[in-house]
């Protein structure tokens, strides 16, 4: 005991005021990030200490006694960045003190790990209460209530390794990013009543051609208690931050047994007159369940979207309208000194500028941070997220003993993914695995094991594997076994090639898969080989040249740009330690934009073209909207103009709110300003959202010019 106290002292914050500082500085940020209750949920932010085991042995029991070498850290935090041990690979732990209050007595407690990459042991007061095998990017939670001491400091400890795997998704060294080890994502205390809802499950099936939605909830019921529970389990539906009168979802009465978890479907209701989600209006709604037990009530909100994306012959249709969509992939835990331990801020910041690089579709190599896909939920992103199987190597010369064993983790993950994502409207797919040897026995049979299991638990989404072998004999790829064909293509850098080879290419795949959309899942610039010299001209022209193809082809449905940063990853050929990445990206490693954002962030937009030129005492504004990739109908849209004059300040201005705009539109606009000693006119297409489509500068000391955006 004494041994203990001795390490309490050590700890830079104790008490129960630890736990209260974390849930009273973070309380607002958290209910965005996370499903809304009555329970209490405080982020375990600050108060933890960090140590590495160089030889992997020490015990939970040795690591509670022991007081030296110790580092307070806040989470999320990986111990692979900048200025730290960017090459260690193994084992290190983490632990931090919880006081119980006597409040706690009758609640049930429960620790939540969004993610610890990649394997984690979880002891309280030296004793083991969970763990996490061979899953890094997907939430786990423990349960703590059995072994607190009520009224006392309790240690909280966790074992996190990342040391390679032959056995888990991703594969040994089989994957192109960073392996960064440590609590990655926030984690967060949970106390609730001891019957609780676990979570939700929300289906929104909207009818189009009778303007109504289906909305139907399914509540996961913990009763932690010794004797059977009945409970009371009902709800409401209401568009988010609207007043408008809610929508009750009948109660449903129901008995749990002790100790077990029930899932209850709860009766489905009708929303009239829904607000769709859209990547330009992305409505969102709040589905409230409560439930009561004896003396206990405990209640659980969570936002969802009510949308239909689908895919029909060769062409995608978000609520009933035809699509073509272009975007750019993200490479998570890139920035060297945070890592995959990214803040908030970082988060927001990264896709700020992929929104402005008028990205409305993107896909993703493993499951994300929650932050990430809440950001796409409320600014209009369309996702695919994925299972972390990557590369020929991972299914390649195995046998069928640990095929079962990789099946097995992907599984797992698919599930945990499903159940945690599934509410977000974001996600319009699930990714299977990415180029895997789309021709390998092997890589069929777990792919088709996941779309097994996905399309039972998930039949509303899509499904889809992006390939690398479709270039020779296309129809024997397994891409064309399921429900779009996703092609990643790299013409120029990573094999011979340019445009010609590419528009070739394309037309194979529509004879190969004559019925099916067709997604450009990669393609870009790589610095990677020693052939390739560095600049950004390459990438610049892979941009503009094989957009132009792809839109040309009249055959591709969707279009992702690989990749929005240069990535930090294992098999990084430039730079070292924390720096070591793949230039591939329109931003570095900081965010510090190259030529090629502008170049991409024109390709990406609906804007077509922009024309602004002198009309007598006015200004004419020509607008031709894109027919096809991207092609979609610009509805809600608006014309900022600004005239600059003073200093080149702005000091007039005026919004011209647009008609609904068709995909090959034109429209001509005119504005006037009565201020003088005008310098220039800038105009901003906005979207909706308030992100810009498109802008357009006329600089007024060249007359007779015209500006073209």
């Amino acid at each position: 005991m004494s041994s203990r106290r001795k390490f309490l002292s050590t700890l830079p914050v104790l008490g129960a005021g630890v736990v209260l500082a974390h849930g009273n500085a973070a309380a607002g940020q958290a209910a965005k990030q996370m499903p809304q209750s009555n329970a209490e949920s405080y982020p375990l932010k600050d108060g933890w200490q960090f140590r590495l085991d160089r030889e992997g042995t020490a015990s939970a029991a040795e690591i509670g006694r022991n007081g030296d070498g110790w580092e307070a850290v806040s989470v999320p935090h990986t111990w692979q960045t900048l200025g730290r041990e960017p090459e260690f690979v193994g084992v290190a732990w983490y632990r931090t003190e919880i006081a119980a209050p006597e409040e706690w007595k009758d609640r049930f407690v429960r620790v939540e790990f969004e993610a610890v990459f990649h394997t984690a042991q979880v002891y309280l007061n030296g004793q083991g209460v969970g763990e996490h095998l061979g899953k890094g990017y997907t939430a786990f939670q423990c349960d703590l209530s059995p072994g607190l001491q009520i009224g006392q400091a309790n240690l909280l400890t966790v074992r996190a390794d990342n040391t390679f795997s032959n056995t888990m998704l991703p594969r040994l060294k089989s994957f192109d990013w960073t392996n960064d080890g440590g609590l990655i994502r926030p984690v967060n205390l949970l106390i609730t009543p001891r019957v609780f809802i676990e979570r939700v499950e929300i289906d929104a099936a909207p009818n189009l051609e009778a303007k109504t939605a289906q909305v139907s909830v399914r509540a996961m019921v913990r009763n932690t208690r010794s004797d059977v529970g009945t409970v009371r389990l009902g709800g409401t539906v209401q568009r988010e931050g609207s007043a408008e009168k809610q929508t009750r979802i009948p109660e449903k009465t129901v008995r749990v047994a002790a100790g077990a978890t029930q899932i209850v479907a709860l009766d489905a209701v009708t929303i009239e007159s829904p607000e769709l989600w859209h990547f330009d209006a992305p409505n969102l709604y709040d589905a409230t369940i409560t439930l009561e037990s004896e003396n206990e009530k405990h209640f659980l909100s969570d936002c969802f979207g009510i949308r239909r994306f689908e895919a029909r012959g060769t062409e995608f249709f978000l609520n009933g309208e035809r699509v073509r969509l272009m975007g750019l992939e993200r490479m998570a835990g890139s920035h060297p000194e945070f890592g995959m331990a990214e803040p908030a801020e970082w988060i927001d910041a990264n896709h700020r500028d992929m929104k402005e690089l008028n990205c409305v579709f993107t896909r993703v190599h493993w499951p994300q941070d929650r932050r990430v896909l809440e950001f796409c939920d409320r600014n209009g992103i369309l996702m695919q997220e994925e299972v972390p199987a990557w590369g020929p190597m991972t299914f390649s010369k195995i046998d069928a003993n640990l095929l079962a064993q990789l099946t097995t983790n992907g599984l797992e993950q698919l599930r945990e993914m499903m159940a945690s994502d599934r509410n977000h409207p974001c996600i319009v797919s699930w990714g299977l695995c990415n180029e895997v040897d789309g021709k390998n026995p092997n890589s069929r049979a777990f792919a088709h094991a996941i779309a097994k299991e996905a399309r039972a638990a998930d039949p509303s989404r899509l499904l889809t594997y992006a390939s690398h072998s479709l270039r020779e004999h296309p129809e024997e790829d397994m891409a064309g076994d399921f429900d779009f064909i996703s092609a990643n293509e790299y013409f120029g850098s990573w094999y011979p090639g340019g445009p010609p080879e590419l528009r070739a290419h394309l037309e194979d795949l529509r004879r190969a898969f004559p019925n099916k959309p067709i997604v450009v899942s990669e393609y870009g610039w790589c610095e990677c080989q020693a052939k390739i010299p560095p600049g950004d001209e390459d990438r610049v022209t892979i941009v503009n040249d094989h957009t132009q193809v792809m839109r040309e082809s009249d055959v591709v449905a969707g279009a992702i740009y690989f990749d929005y940063n240069d990535y930090r990853t294992i098999v990084g050929d430039h730079g070292t330690d924390a720096l070591r990445q793949r230039v591939h990206g329109i931003v570095d490693v900081y965010a510090g934009r190259k030529p090629s954002f502008d170049a991409l962030r024109t390709q990406a937009s609906p804007v077509e073209e922009l024309v602004l030129s002198p009309a007598g005492d006015a200004w004419e504004l020509k607008l031709v909207t894109r027919k096809r990739l991207p092609g979609y109908t610009l509805r809600g849209y608006a014309a900022r103009w600004l005239f600059y004059g003073y200093d080149d300040l702005p000091m007039d201005g005026k919004i011209d709110r647009l008609p609904e705009l068709a995909p090959g539109a034109t429209i001509t606009l005119k504005a006037s300003s009565s201020v003088g000693n005008l310098k220039r006119v800038a105009v901003e297409i906005l979207r909706p959202t308030g992100f810009a489509a498109a802008r357009i500068d006329l600089d007024l000391s060249k007359p007779g010019e015209l500006a073209r955006g």
